[in-house]
């Protein structure tokens, strides 16, 4: 019984990797917050970004785990390099002008395309997760719980306080993933 139960470890490194996920989710909830919309927006956004957090690495963990049977002598290189790629990508991304992203944050289809364009790094993170053999539900439920909490959290932000949090939130979340894709490729 006591052999299914994940490492401190494993637990503690999912819980890094999906609070630096969330970050993203944090930045643009605060952007999406600074337009002011409805409780039942906002409500609804946070549900989906924590579905598609849970839906997206799920999906990576599947296709890691089938495609470490074919890499596993490199699965380490792929996932680091992967999570070092995310990473960086994320603080790049930081430093862009994101307003375009909210031109049609008013209408369902424009959160569920928003929450899921927030939610495709989780799908690369799964992808390292697989090829790392990662405890799946473990990870997903930490995905998109941190996704959740986190959007709801910056979408208060952004009515309270402004723009400029949001920035600091992605860099963060990207220099995160970024140490953890490196430590993995130098293990």
């Amino acid at each position: 019984m006591l052999e299914s139960i994940p490492d401190v470890g494993q637990i503690l490194t999912l819980t890094i990797i999906a609070i630096a996920l969330g970050m993203d989710a944090l930045s643009i909830g605060i952007g999406l917050g600074m337009k002011r919309p409805s409780f039942e927006k906002m409500v609804l956004f946070c549900m989906l970004v924590a579905f598609f957090h849970i839906v997206m690495p799920l999906c990576g963990i599947y296709i890691g785990e089938y495609l470490s049977v074919y890499i596993k002598e490199i699965a380490s290189l792929v996932g680091g390099g992967m999570l070092c790629f995310l990473g960086g990508n994320m603080v790049i991304h930081s430093f862009r002008n994101s307003e375009e992203v909210f031109v049609r944050s008013g209408t369902i289809m424009g959160l569920t395309m928003m929450s899921m364009s927030v939610s495709l790094d989780s799908l690369s993170a799964g992808l390292s997760m697989g090829l790392f053999s990662a405890d799946r539900f473990l990870a997903v439920i930490l995905f998109g719980l941190s996704g959740g909490v986190l959007t709801i959290l910056g979408l208060l932000i952004g009515k309270s306080m402004g723009s400029w949090m949001g920035r600091y939130g992605e860099i963060l979340g990207g220099v995160i993933l970024f140490v953890l894709g490196v430590t993995f490729l130098w293990d």
